[in-house]
C-alpha cells in the first residue's frame, strides 16, 4: 500500500477527520486506522474530539485558500511503473492489469470521502485514448466528483509518461458509483462534496449531475428503443454473414485470498480483469487476431462474491459494426453448496467495445454476423441501441470548445459564400453509411458519426411538386409556421433571389437558455434532370445584427433542405443537419430516445406543405 504526503502536512487519517463536519461516525473495524493517534497510542473518543477541533482551528486559514500547485482535499493518486508482468503478449499494458488500479484507486477515493466500507455499484463511459508500454510510469488520479443522497460518482483519469519525456499523454478516463457498504438495513447518508475550488471541479460536479440523469433516462428508454429498432430492422442476408456462437467463451476462476480485498470480497478490479481477458478471446475468435480494446459500457456490479466461490465467466460477440466490436460478458458465483446444486449467482455483467489496430488510411473489416435464435435477437439489436446511448451520450457530455462557426457576411463575397454553403450540404448528403434511428410511414430519421462529427437525416415523403415544395421551404420566414423550435424569422439583408440573411430566435430547451441564430441561405434550382432542389443553411456575422440581450448567440455549420422529385405531385423531402453545440440540445433527446421531436417536426412539415398546396389549389 503507497502512503502519500497531504497538504498543511496532516497525515491521511488526520487530514480526513479535519475535513468532516461535526463527529465522525467510524466503524469499528476502522478505528485503529481512522482514529488520531499520539506517539504510538490511541486516543480516547473524548480527547480525540478536542485534538480534531483544535486542529481544525489551526488549520482554518489554510483550508481557505486554493493553490494551483496543492492538490484538491479529495485527490487520490496511484503512479506505476509497467513492468512485463504487467503487460499483454504485445509488451503493452494490459487492459485487465489497469482495470484492477483503476477501481483500487477509485475505491480509495471512495472510502476516504464516506469514512467507511464502500461497495461499486458501476463503472461508466470508460474510453480507450491509448496504451502504456514497458518501462513507462502509468499515474491514475481519482477524487469524488459529486455525492449524492447515498451514491457518489468517482472520476478517474488515468495518464502515461515515458521516463526520458516531461509530457503526460492521456490514457483513459471513466467514471465509478459507489455506496457506503451498510452495517444494516438502512443505506448510508454521505456528506456533499464542498471546496470546490476550480473552474474544472466545478465543471466535473455539475457534469456528475448531468451523467446521472442521462443513465437514469437511458435505462427508461432502453426497452422503448430495442422496440422500435426491433419494429424497423431487417437482417441483411449476405453471405459473409455468420452465426456469432464460435465466438462462444466459458472460463472458470477460483477466488483465492490474493484476489480479495481486506473486507473479503473479490476485488472489482479483478472481475474485471477477467472479464476483460474472456471477452478479449471471443473478439479476437471472430477477428482472427488480437483487438484493442476501446471503451466499456455499462460495468455492473450486481451482488459480492467472496474468497471460496467459483466464478464462471460467460463471453460472446453481439454485434458487429463499421469499426467495432461489442462482446458481452455475464458472470456467475457458486459457493461450495451452490456449485454442487448448480444454482448460480449473477453478480457482474459488462459490455466491451473492441478496435482492431490500424493504420491511418487503413479500413478494418470485421465479418458480420446475424442470429437465429431469440436470445442472439435480443443481443443482437440490444447492441445496437447501446451504441446509439453511446453515441448520444458522449456528444451530449462534450465539453470541448468549438471554434467559432461563422463567417462575416457581405455581398463581396457573396459568391464564395453562396457557393461553399450548398457544396458543404451536398457533400453532407453524400456522405456513407447513415444509421436508421426510427422510421415511419413517411418520416425517416438517420445518424451519422465520424469521430467528433455528428450529422442527422431526416427524410419526408410529401404529396406536393418539388417545386412548390421548394418555394415554402426556401421562405424561411414561414417556418415558425410548422417548426415550434423557431419562435421567430425575420429577413435582414436579401443580396439577390438566392442569397438571404435571416435572424432567428428559438425558444429555450430543457431548462436551458433562449438561442438565436443569424443565418445564410442560398438556394439553387436543378441545373439538369434529377439533381435536386438545394436549401442551403449556415451561420454568418452581419454587423447590423449583434447579440440580443437574453438570448445565447449559437451557430450552425451546415444545413438545408435536399428535395428530389418523384413525379408530378409526389417529392422526397431531405433534411441534413452537421449537429453543433448550438443545436444539439434540439436533437439531443431523439439522439438519446426519450423525445420524438424531430419526427414531429417533420410530420408538422409534411402537413403543411400538403395543406398549404390545397390552400393554393381551392
Amino acid at each position: 500500500m503507497m502512503t502519500q504526503s497531504l497538504q498543511n502536512g496532516f497525515t491521511l487519517d488526520n487530514h480526513y477527520l479535519r475535513d468532516l463536519k461535526g463527529p465522525v461516525p467510524v466503524p469499528t473495524q476502522y478505528a485503529p486506522s481512522l482514529g488520531v493517534h499520539r506517539g504510538s497510542c490511541p486516543v480516547e473518543p473524548h480527547k480525540d474530539q478536542e485534538i480534531q477541533r483544535h486542529r481544525s482551528a489551526q488549520a482554518a486559514p489554510l483550508l481557505g485558500s486554493c493553490r494551483v500547485q496543492t492538490p484538491a482535499p479529495m485527490d487520490v493518486q496511484m503512479c506505476q511503473s509497467i513492468q512485463p508482468c504487467h503487460a499483454d503478449h504485445q509488451g503493452d499494458l494490459s487492459a485487465g492489469q489497469l482495470l484492477k488500479w483503476m477501481d483500487t484507486i477509485a475505491c480509495l477515493a471512495a472510502e476516504r470521502h464516506a469514512g467507511m466500507a464502500c461497495v461499486t455499484l458501476s463503472m461508466d463511459d470508460i474510453q480507450f485514448e491509448e496504451t502504456g508500454r514497458v518501462g513507462q510510469v502509468i499515474t491514475i488520479k481519482s477524487k469524488v466528483n459529486r455525492a449524492f443522497t447515498t451514491s457518489m460518482e468517482v472520476g478517474i483519469r488515468v495518464s502515461v509518461q515515458d521516463v526520458r519525456e516531461h509530457v503526460e499523454r492521456l490514457v483513459c478516463v471513466a467514471y465509478s458509483t459507489f455506496v457506503g457498504k451498510p452495517a444494516g438495513p438502512q443505506k448510508v447518508l454521505l456528506r456533499p462534496v464542498e471546496d470546490l475550488c476550480s473552474a474544472e471541479e466545478q465543471l466535473q460536479h455539475s457534469l456528475a449531475s448531468e451523467r446521472r440523469r442521462l443513465r437514469l433516462y437511458n435505462e427508461q428508454t432502453f426497452s422503448t428503443l430495442l422496440q422500435d429498432y426491433h419494429t424497423l430492422w431487417v437482417i441483411d442476408q449476405r453471405l459473409n454473414q455468420i452465426l456469432p456462437t464460435f465466438t462462444r467463451v466459458e472460463s472458470i476462476e477460483l477466488v483465492l485470498p490474493p484476489h480479495a480485498n481486506h473486507h473479503g470480497n473479490t476485488f472489482g478490479g479483478q472481475i474485471m480483469a477477467w472479464m476483460e481477458n474472456a471477452a478479449t478471446v471471443a473478439a479476437s475468435r471472430l477477428c482472427g487476431c488480437f483487438p484493442s480494446l476501446r471503451s466499456v459500457d455499462m460495468f455492473r456490479f450486481r451482488g459480492p462474491s467472496s474468497v471460496g466461490d467459483r466464478l464462471v465467466f460467460k463471453a460472446v460477440v453481439n454485434n458487429t459494426f463499421n469499426n467495432s466490436i461489442e462482446v458481452g460478458v455475464r458472470v456467475e458465483a457458486y459457493n461450495c453448496e451452490e456449485w454442487t446444486a448448480n444454482k448460480p449467482r449473477h453478480i457482474n455483467s459488462a459490455f466491451l467495445i473492441y478496435q482492431l489496430a490500424n493504420t491511418p488510411g487503413d479500413v478494418p473489416a470485421f465479418p458480420q454476423v446475424t442470429y437465429t435464435t431469440q436470445d442472439g435477437e435480443r443481443r443482437y439489436l440490444s447492441a445496437i441501441v447501446r451504441k446509439r446511448i453511446r453515441m448520444a451520450r458522449k456528444h451530449i457530455l462534450s465539453c470541448k470548445e468549438e471554434a467559432p462557426l461563422s463567417v462575416p457576411w457581405d455581398k463581396s463575397n457573396q459568391v464564395y459564400l453562396g457557393y461553399n454553403n450548398v457544396a458543404a450540404l451536398t457533400v453532407l448528403a453524400g456522405k456513407q453509411d447513415w444509421e436508421a434511428s426510427s422510421i415511419s410511414d413517411r418520416v425517416a430519421v438517420y445518424v451519422h458519426e465520424e469521430v467528433e462529427l455528428l450529422c442527422v437525416q431526416v427524410q419526408m415523403e410529401v404529396m406536393t411538386s418539388a417545386l412548390h415544395a421548394f418555394t415554402l421551404l426556401a421562405d424561411l420566414t414561414l417556418r415558425p409556421l410548422w417548426d415550434k423550435h423557431y419562435l421567430s424569422c425575420e429577413e435582414v439583408e436579401r443580396a439577390d433571389e438566392e442569397e438571404t440573411v435571416y435572424h432567428i430566435k428559438c425558444p429555450p430547451i430543457n431548462g436551458g437558455k433562449s438561442r438565436d441564430f443569424v443565418f445564410l441561405l442560398s438556394k439553387r434550382q436543378p441545373c439538369k434532370d434529377g439533381d435536386p432542389y438545394v436549401v442551403a443553411l449556415r451561420s454568418v456575422t452581419v454587423t447590423t445584427v449583434p447579440p440580443v440581450e437574453g438570448f445565447l448567440r449559437s451557430e450552425a455549420k451546415c444545413a438545408g433542405f435536399l428535395i428530389h422529385s418523384l413525379g408530378l405531385n409526389s417529392c422526397k423531402v431531405c433534411y441534413y443537419n452537421q449537429v453543433t453545440s448550438g443545436v444539439l440540445p434540439y436533437v439531443a433527446g431523439n439522439l438519446a430516445g426519450w423525445s420524438k421531436s424531430m419526427e414531429e417536426t417533420a410530420s408538422a412539415c409534411t402537413t403543411f406543405l400538403e395543406r398549404d398546396l390545397i390552400t393554393t389549389l381551392y
